[in-house]
């Protein structure tokens, strides 16, 4: 079992551990009702070191990037982070990630914490059929970097205070190479998967202590709180948020997991699997990832059937749980054709109940 560098932080502060991943990590402090609101309605700061992240350099990391990625990285510009996905060859998916262009001949990539081994293999077999060299234009630096990700509608307003440029401005998924806490050379991006906006820093291990007692000490003020990953899970759920393993996988689609956003079929853009997603996207998937709330008493949960006013089945809870902000059951499901349209009754089966609920545009919590 692996700890992060801010592992000592969260045993200190009375934190419930879990393995997560392969790393100790943890899942809640005080409550995750109660972090949740906290996160939404104030500044929280979440461990998120267990993620890994790969530098791709050289004359052939644009080309590179754009083979193995989904969405189009052209679209990039220096400074800008672009959400994507590894199509696998088959029709399903890799991992989900996030793309930063440092500049057309570096790119930083972040991948899902439990997916590390795997992407890295996937993309070490690609990057030696494509003619970059692993290890060096293909570098694995997963377990020398430590992220924070500090969020909430506070969340730029503290860290302002311990960073040398201006922050609060910046646009939804941008980043500046910035010194915070007098660390140089740290990544501060306007991203997290909350969806109560924020930031997230990327800095080398070594300065871990320095920077978790400046946020603290930074947020103060604005009573800034460490939150597990419990919380973690509940907002991405309220926003729509995918999650590997549970929304998407190696047999799912990005069509069909409602990402045709970062599925771009534009010139010059001939990633793997374009062939297979354009054909689904012109013909029409037959299940299609979609939210819903329940409309009687309830807490969904991951394999859940869904079922229509007949009984039938018609589809499967991907994720579910009890919304904090919303007071009601609400999930995720993959629903068969006839059944995406917003305000549709469906039944979603717990225990041998049969309890409504509605499909709902994402996202599911619109506060």
């Amino acid at each position: 079992m692996k700890n992060t560098a801010f592992t000592k932080f969260h045993i200190d502060a009375g934190a419930k551990m879990v393995p997560f991943a392969g790393y100790n990590m943890p899942v809640e402090y005080e409550g995750i009702n109660k972090e949740h609101i906290h996160v939404r309605t104030k500044v929280g700061v979440f461990d998120v070191s267990h993620m890994g992240e790969f530098w791709v350099k050289g004359k052939k990391a644009f080309d590179f990037v754009q083979k193995l990625t989904s969405n189009d990285v052209a679209m990039l510009h220096d400074g800008k982070v672009q959400y994507s996905c590894f199509p696998n060859g088959k029709g399903g998916i890799v991992d989900d990630l996030l793309v930063y262009r440092i500049n057309n001949e570096t790119y930083l990539l972040v991948v899902n914490a439990a997916n590390i081994d795997k992407d890295w293999e996937w993309c070490s077999k690609n990057a030696k059929e494509m003619g970059l060299e692993v290890g060096k234009e293909l570098y694995n630096a997963s377990d020398e970097i430590c992220q924070l990700a500090v969020q909430g509608p506070l969340a730029l307003k503290a860290m302002q205070k311990i960073v040398d440029q201006p922050v609060e401005d910046m646009e939804y998924y941008t980043f500046k190479k910035l010194t915070i806490a007098g660390i140089k050379d740290a990544i501060f991006s306007t991203t997290g998967y909350t969806g109560s906006g924020g930031c997230e820093i990327y800095i080398a291990n070594e300065d871990a202590d320095k920077l978790w007692k400046a946020v603290f000490e930074a947020g103060k003020e604005f009573d800034i709180k460490p939150i597990g990953l419990g919380a973690r899970d509940t907002l991405r759920l309220e926003m729509g948020f995918c999650l590997y393993g549970n929304d998407i996988n190696d047999t799912t689609s990005p069509i069909e997991a409602g990402l045709g956003w970062i599925t771009k079929f534009v010139e010059g853009n001939n990633f793997i699997d374009r062939d297979y997603n354009e054909k689904l996207k012109a013909e029409g998937p037959t299940k299609r990832l979609k939210g819903f709330e329940l409309l009687e008493r309830g807490i969904p949960r991951q394999h859940y059937k869904v079922l229509n006013e007949n009984g039938d089945e018609i589809g499967e809870v991907t994720s579910g749980t009890m919304s904090p902000m919303m007071k009601k059951g609400i999930g995720m499901a993959y629903l068969t054709k006839g059944y995406w349209k917003e305000g549709t009754e469906i039944y979603i089966q717990i225990r041998n109940k049969k309890i409504k609920a509605k499909v709902v545009k994402l996202p599911i919590y619109k506060g």
